[in-house]
């Protein structure tokens, strides 16, 4: 059975950013299947078109819109194009982020015989730093602006971040992406307090290590097989796998439907394979 049919969501708006993207556009996939209309956020139109199409094919309802989450006038537009559209916003799912090579060191502990051409703490590149943040931290804060100011009073209205076990205990070598994802964290908790009295939930999935296109470069070689990185994260991961995009669908059902978690406001459920409960010993 799928369980995404155990879910009605009959004419709520849910609007995905980052949409185009391999999870989130598996999740827009199975979210549509719960009746509910779809508005799929991306800076990459064709890539949230596709994702569209397949769902409008299957029966489902959406449409894309291309979406630049750090211009707020652009977001301000798109959420009069969704509304015209579908209607206001219901559920918000904050996918938007990613890394950079820009804001990432070479090595995963400085050491005393470092060659000159390595990329250390020291050579991170500022612009790269940045561009990081702002697209984890300000991605997901300007979208919510927007689009929570026409949930206030909304029955059943919720937001759902994607956080990352970097909130938790930060990754080597990527310490603007560590840093925003615990920002995210941190946001959630604060908007789960601000938005209390006036109906509106907010709780983030922290997924473990799933592959992606943004990872798969740092998870396997050129014959598929596991890379060093990639053996240290299967070894720190109790299960011994790495996740399916498919392994944070219940987490999410579970979330924007009110009918199951009307009272749970202000978390961050890991969906990691047990790492983060895991010391290595």
């Amino acid at each position: 059975m799928n369980i995404s049919e155990n879910h009605n969501l009959r004419d709520k708006v849910i609007v995905i950013t980052g949409a185009g993207g391999v999870l989130c556009a598996y999740l827009a996939k199975e979210l549509a299947k719960t009746k509910a209309k779809v508005a799929l956020l991306d800076l990459n139109l064709e890539s949230a078109q596709k994702v569209a199409d397949e769902i409008n094919t299957a029966g489902g309802i959406a449409k894309a819109y291309q979406t630049n989450v750090l211009e707020l006038d652009n977001i301000k537009a798109v959420r009069d194009q969704i509304a015209a559209d579908f209607g206001t916003c219901d559920i918000l799912i904050n996918g938007a982020g990613g890394n950079s090579p820009k804001a990432t060191t070479d090595n995963e502990f400085h050491t005393f015989d470092l060659s000159d051409s390595t990329k250390s703490f020291f050579e991170l590149d500022k612009s790269g730093i940045e561009f990081v943040f702002n697209l984890n931290y300000l991605g997901t804060l300007l979208p919510t602006q927007v689009f929570a100011k026409d949930m206030i009073g909304k029955e059943g209205a919720n937001i759902v971040n994607i956080s990352s076990m970097n909130a938790f205990t930060p990754l080597t070598k990527i310490p603007a992406y560590s840093g925003a994802k615990a920002a995210i964290s941190n946001f959630t908790q604060w908007l789960a307090v601000y938005f209390s009295k006036v109906g509106i939930r907010c709780n983030a999935i922290a997924p473990g290590f799933l592959v992606s296109n943004q990872n798969r470069a740092l998870l396997f070689d050129n014959d598929g097989k596991p890379t060093a990185r990639a053996n240290k994260i299967l070894t720190n991961t109790p299960m011994g796998r790495f996740g399916e995009p498919e392994e944070l669908l219940g987490a999410l059902l579970f979330l924007v439907d009110s009918q199951y978690s009307s009272f749970v406001n202000g978390v961050i459920v890991p969906v990691d394979g047990g790492f983060s409960a895991y010391s290595g010993v």
